[in-house]
């Protein structure tokens, strides 16, 4: 498994290279990678291999297409692989569709790293979108984080570790906010955990499928918690289903749910509606 993330990894980076040395090569649109950290300093790093070197692949909206709304998008794997396709670009490009950039999430795995290194990648991608927004067009306050599976799970903890940033770092990615305006959580968002502040979420979007039965119910519990806590949440269920559906593009059973995302981020004033609709 680490095999395969390292042959993405690779696949990825040396797209990046060969449109760096041919500019003509990369359309306007064209996907490319930003380091998260500057060479030599990610913190917690245990080596400089590509498992070691956390980055976003960035998915930008066609020229004149884009509405100043993004999202970080942490792919699931168990925290040992990326599953990039389906729960990564797939997500990138609908939301692309949509006018909105997307920054597909590359974080540090299992057995290597833990969970701190993770969040740490995760506060840090927010902070790079948000520290770079005017360069990519983007609204500073309209940035959120959607996670898949163990994604999902890192979204929560991106949320409870979230600083307003420090005025005075050398460094002004680390002077913003790492706070995601709003979340998507699939699959595994998980059960409330005590002192959680829920009060304080962010506008939360909340999916499974009903037959996956630990993630469904985790899901339902943390719904209601949020709920009774004042937070803005929207929960959908699926009566039959399993894990890892992702994108579920041509899915008989699960395809609606991104038009429901979709309609949940412009009652929340994250996307424009359509036509000037109320």
């Amino acid at each position: 498994m680490h095999r395969l993330h390292s042959a993405l990894i690779a696949a990825i980076g040396a797209a990046a290279i060969l449109q760096a040395a041919d500019p003509n090569a990369r359309t306007p649109t064209a996907p490319f990678n930003v380091p998260l950290w500057p060479e030599g300093k990610t913190p917690l790093a245990k080596g400089n291999g590509p498992l070691d070197v956390p980055f976003v692949t960035v998915f930008l909206p066609p020229p004149g297409k884009g509405n100043g709304t993004s999202v970080v998008v942490a792919p699931g794997g168990g925290n040992i692989m990326l599953m990039y396709g389906s729960e990564g670009f797939e997500i990138a490009e609908r939301f692309n569709d949509w006018g909105a950039a997307a920054f597909v999430l590359t974080y540090r795995l299992a057995p290597t790293y833990g969970e701190d290194a993770r969040v740490a990648d995760g506060n840090r991608a927010v902070r790079l979108v948000r520290a770079r927004a005017a360069e990519w067009g983007l609204d500073p306050a309209k940035i959120g984080f959607a996670g898949f599976s163990a994604g999902s799970h890192l979204g929560r903890s991106v949320v409870a570790a979230a600083s307003t940033g420090e005025t005075a770092a050398a460094d002004p990615i680390e002077r913003v906010s790492s706070r995601p305006d709003y979340l998507v959580l699939v699959y595994s968002a998980g059960r409330p955990t005590p002192g959680e502040k829920l009060a304080g979420f962010p506008p939360v979007f909340l999916l499974s499928a009903a037959a996956d039965r630990g993630a469904a119910n985790g899901t339902a519990q943390l719904f209601l918690e949020l709920n009774r806590a004042g937070a803005v949440v929207e929960a959908h269920l699926y009566q039959r289903g399993r894990h890892g559906f992702g994108a579920a593009f041509g899915s008989p059973e699960f395809h609606p749910w991104m038009d429901a995302l979709r309609h949940f981020l412009e009652q929340g004033g994250f996307l424009p509606k359509p036509g000037g609709r109320q």
